[in-house]
């Protein structure tokens, strides 16, 4: 009876022990995981941006065209593939044209979901966007009849006009023989041109051009700036 209690007593003590030992090192060790933390995550968002960017052979078959001005290249993700899984907010579907960044929120123009581009985000914020054809970058100017309507378009500053061409865009319109929306298939060797507003942030006109698409589903974009509009302010 007395080894019985003994043997019980000792294998309560053990994990006792254990869950003491543990603490004692989780006490110890904690001020050096959190150092060891923040250095994986610096290290993991440098990864990430060499994750989203585009590959070396995609700069070199665009070098001539980069060296013009107001021209870059990106990679989309498929949203729906990746959100939640990277650091970057909105898992690098989003991408803004005027701040050159993939994080949402620092006036994004374009998504890349479920197989399509998506445009016009948050608030009154709206763009317009069109496809162009088969068509290299180099050929899309202000003058060509499928942007023409784009650069003539004026921004209003009143929100319920802000919000009439949000409506607008949703449903669909034609100008001058080109279709535009806020959605559009995304094809791979076609250009297309979108007129992107948001509101305190920027206002743009630009054509790109899906070029390649990746194994994971990623999309890469040559585009170009074609026009800088004030930035516009909203009254509401």
């Amino acid at each position: 009876m007395f080894k019985s209690r003994l043997f019980f007593s000792a294998v309560i003590l053990i994990p006792i022990s254990c869950a003491f030992s543990i603490a004692g090192i989780q006490k110890q060790d904690r001020a050096g995981l959190q150092v060891k933390l923040a250095s994986q995550r610096d290290r993991l968002v440098e990864m990430e941006k060499v994750f989203l960017a585009p590959s070396a052979e995609d700069l070199s078959s665009l070098t001539e065209f980069l060296l013009q001005p107001n021209t870059g290249v990106t990679r989309l993700m498929p949203q729906e593939k990746y959100d939640q899984h990277l650091f970057t907010r909105g898992a690098g579907a989003f991408y803004s044209f005027s701040g050159l960044t993939h994080d949402y929120g620092k006036g994004a123009d374009i998504l890349l979901e479920q197989g399509a581009f998506r445009v016009g985000f948050a608030g009154a914020n709206f763009a317009f966007l069109g496809l162009l054809g088969d068509l290299p970058l180099d050929a899309i100017t202000v003058e060509h009849a499928g942007v023409r309507f784009l650069a003539a378009f004026k921004t209003p500053s009143l929100e319920p006009d802000a919000r009439e061409q949000q409506r607008r865009t949703s449903a669909g319109f034609e100008a001058e023989g080109f279709a535009y929306r806020n959605t559009l298939p995304a094809t791979v060797n076609r250009t297309y041109a979108v007129r992107s507003v948001n509101y305190g942030w920027s206002d743009l006109l630009i054509a790109f051009r899906v070029t390649r698409q990746d194994g994971d589903g990623s999309l890469i974009l040559a585009w170009k700036i074609l026009e800088r509009f004030p930035v516009p302010q909203l009254a509401r």
